[in-house]
């Protein structure tokens, strides 16, 4: 394992010219380019991976994500690493003809099965699509009324620049969303998940998709991941408040809610 501090903030990570790509260290120009293999290459399979890997409960956790969004008829959403479109479609059919949904990805192949998924299913009208860097979003300030990111901050090389971004782009009033593995609250639970992970995860993906080393990096990237209490105050750092996070499945996974102002 890598000995570095999961919970450096990644702009004090960068100064060091490093950061960690799963367990490893490596260059900051390179993180960027070694996520987008991993993506590229579990793109196809990645639904199923999604229902494999969470025994299909990753549906519960973005229903959850959705109510507390707060979103409602003609409002504008971005749905950041937005991937295969699952939040998307569920935002879509909230703001409703008159709304807009942004579906933004950095990956290209994940954007390109996310657009296919949603025209096959007829959800045209009122979402776009746009490959974006979260660390530099190419819209306006204030223009969003509901940011979303969901398991995708982890794989962001700066962090805390690209909440920066999600706060520069929410209107006053407007909720950022983060929703991502975290730290199990159960030592238990831990040491059980720990296994999990680290066996049952790479097994499937060689399974599945031919490539267990993608899913070891996805391992990793979750334990590298800050914890609840230390992505809080990096969203409070962004400039959001009344940041507060909820635990599901044991801390497994938190949602993460804060509102510009």
């Amino acid at each position: 394992m890598s000995d570095s501090n999961p919970h450096l903030s990644t702009s004090a990570q960068n100064e060091s010219h490093t950061t960690h790509f799963g367990y490893q260290q490596v260059d900051v120009h390179e993180k960027q380019a070694k996520v987008a293999e991993v993506f590229h290459s579990v793109a196809a399979k990645y639904d199923l991976m999604n229902d494999l890997m969470s025994m299909g409960i990753h549906r519960l956790w973005k229903r959850f994500t959705l109510e507390k969004s707060g979103v409602r008829k003609g409002q504008r959403v971005l749905d950041i690493a937005g991937g295969t479109g699952d939040l998307t479609m569920a935002f879509s059919r909230r703001v409703g003809p008159d709304g807009q949904v942004i579906l933004a990805d950095i990956n290209a192949s994940m954007l390109q099965v996310g657009r296919d998924r949603l025209t096959d299913k007829g959800y045209v009208g009122n979402v776009e699509y746009v490959q974006a860097n979260a660390e530099v979003l190419p819209f306006p300030e204030a223009h969003f009324d509901c940011v979303s990111i969901a398991f995708g901050l982890r794989n962001v090389t700066d962090k805390d620049r690209a909440l920066g971004e999600m706060a520069r782009v929410l209107k006053p009033g407007g909720r950022l969303l983060v929703l991502e593995f975290s730290k199990p609250n159960n030592p238990l639970l831990s040491k059980a998940y720990d296994t999990y992970s680290f066996t049952a995860l790479p097994f499937m993906g060689r399974l599945v998709t031919q490539d267990a080393d993608s899913y070891r990096y996805l391992a990793e990237s979750i334990r590298m991941h800050p914890d609840q209490e230390t992505l809080k105050q990096m969203m409070q750092d962004a400039g959001l408040d009344q940041v507060q996070y909820y635990n599901m499945t044991g801390g497994i996974v938190a949602l993460h809610k804060g509102i510009k102002f």
